[in-house]
């Protein structure tokens, strides 16, 4: 009997596990991924990314190529099938081709160029490449930015401006560079706080722009202005700008910016602005519709020692349908947010295991696949989209070419996968909403806790509303404006006849 009852708790077991274990590795169930709910408590979901594979000097030959691997590399760029990687201590950009079936092959090792008086490399810390497939390289040690053609012929550098709003006490070292449509150069330089160096497509220096706004508080200027002496203030830490950690160009041309010197306790209030939108006059027009701007992680350890603290975005990367996913630098995490600055989904960690990092320094896109690089292990991690996180961006890009009803379904299906999911309810809601499907619109938003659309649908219904009762509601008003009248029509007339039958009786 005692045996009976064990082999049945077995199979038991074994039944519940038998989903669990399905679910897992269908994406349903697991605690890599996560988001935060309307109480600011991570939940987690479904895995939206996982691991393709691993890109390093194995997997390209370069042990058959040159013998050389790999060493600190600095930034990933990636242009169609083609992706850029910046070989940092070796000076050299290596250009990878994607084939298919995930397979990644070097097509040129890029050591120098033709037709230049310095023609080599020294630590090239970015690389850019145009539509017509010429290459800007931030050629960091030769204090230059260096543009070649697709055959690697030398056409232009751009360098040191002679310039007053430059300090020429300082050298020149671009660390990051983005290119416009126009051919223009903007430049994130070492030790230049006053914003991005803008160079046009002939190299005149043009200024700069996007400078950090100085935020101090009355006390701190108080105090430095009129309590410490000249010897204390010239020891203390000016008001000056920060520099920006790093730039990315969208399809559109406003270049994003991440910060990672901050005040943590300015984050919440969106005084930190760790990442931005710059236009071209330089100005934040990041939108930030959710309750809190896109930070990273709500909740962290206030210490100073590595892991904990605030997220700090190192780098950026822009998708066509305006989603962005920012690399975490403190926990090696990615954030994705939509156009809105809603966080849709959180993953990653440090290590050195697959899908993790020890020194995450960059991040790009090929369509939807995200790629990392790690200049500790050298190596550049693929991640690909579930099908949850695939039904996310097909949800939104639905609703962002107005097939509402589609974007509709979508998110039902993401609610399918992560009933705890609130930007769903929202989708399914602004879906409904272009629809004039005020009250179903007010129930969805109304699950996804968003107060503001919710206020939106409730004013568009009341509209609908009187519109359509618009007849009823203008009787019952004439029927309170009216009865009293003819009422007190009534009685005075009731008078005037009583009155009159008094008179003739009297007479």
């Amino acid at each position: 009997m005692k045996r009976m009852k064990r082999l049945a708790a077995l199979l038991g077991c074994f039944l519940i596990l038998i989903p669990l274990a399905a679910t897992a590795e269908d994406g349903f169930s697991t605690s890599y991924t996560y988001t935060y709910d309307f109480w600011e408590d991570s939940q987690a979901s479904p895995d939206a990314y996982r691991v393709a594979t691993v890109i390093d000097s194995m997997t390209l030959g370069l042990d058959n190529l040159e013998g050389v691997r790999i060493n600190k590399p600095q930034a990933l760029y990636a242009r169609g099938n083609l992706l850029y990687l910046c070989d940092t201590s070796n000076n050299r950009i290596l250009e990878i081709e994607r084939g298919k079936g995930n397979t990644f092959t070097v097509k040129r090792i890029i050591r120098e160029m033709k037709g230049s008086a310095v023609n080599t490399f020294s630590q090239p810390y970015d690389v850019f490449a145009d539509p017509e497939g010429n290459l800007y390289v931030a050629d960091y040690g030769n204090q230059r930015v260096t543009k070649m053609d697709r055959d690697l012929n030398w056409i232009q550098d751009f360098v040191k401006p002679a310039d007053a709003t430059f300090d020429q006490k300082l050298n020149f070292l671009p660390r990051k560079i983005v290119v416009d449509v126009a051919g223009r150069v903007y430049a994130l330089c070492q030790n230049v706080n006053k914003g991005l160096a803008k160079y046009e497509a002939d190299g005149t220096f043009s200024g700069f722009i996007g400078a950090n706004a100085v935020k101090i508080s009355m006390a701190e200027y108080m105090w430095k202005r009129y309590f410490q002496t000249r010897e204390q203030r010239a020891q203390t830490e000016s008001f000056v700008p920060t520099e920006y950690e790093n730039i990315y160009i969208d399809r559109e041309g406003f270049i994003y910016a991440t910060n990672i010197v901050f005040s943590e306790y300015d984050l919440k209030s969106d005084s930190a602005k760790p990442i931005r939108r710059l236009n071209s006059l330089g100005n934040d027009i990041l939108i930030k519709n959710d309750r809190f701007p896109p930070i990273g992680d709500l909740w962290w350890i206030e210490q100073g020692s590595e892991g904990y603290g605030p997220s700090k975005f190192v780098d950026i990367t822009v998708m066509d349908n305006d989603i962005y996913v920012a690399l975490d630098r403190t926990r090696g995490r990615l954030f994705g947010y939509d156009s809105q600055g809603v966080m849709l989904w959180a993953f990653g960690t440090k290590g050195n295991v697959e899908g993790a990092f020890t020194g995450a320094v960059s991040i790009e896109h090929m369509g939807y696949d995200l790629l990392v690089l790690d200049q500790v292990e050298n190596s550049v991690t693929l991640f690909q989209t579930t099908e949850y996180g695939q039904t996310i961006y097909d949800a939104s890009e639905a609703y962002l070419r107005g097939e509402y009803d589609a974007s509709a379904d979508q998110w039902r299906s993401v609610l399918k996968m992560n009933a705890n999911y609130p930007l769903a309810f929202r989708g399914i809601g602004r879906a409904v909403l272009r629809q004039n499907r005020y009250e179903e619109a007010m129930d969805y938003f109304k699950l996804a806790h968003d107060r503001a659309n919710y206020g939106r649908a409730f004013k568009l219904y009341r509209k609908d509303w009187v519109e359509a009762n618009i007849g009823w509601i203008l009787g019952i008003l004439a029927a309170v404006l009216i009865i009293p009248l003819v009422i007190g029509r009534i009685r005075r007339m009731k008078g005037e006849v009583v009155m009159h039958e008094q008179s003739r009786i009297r007479k």
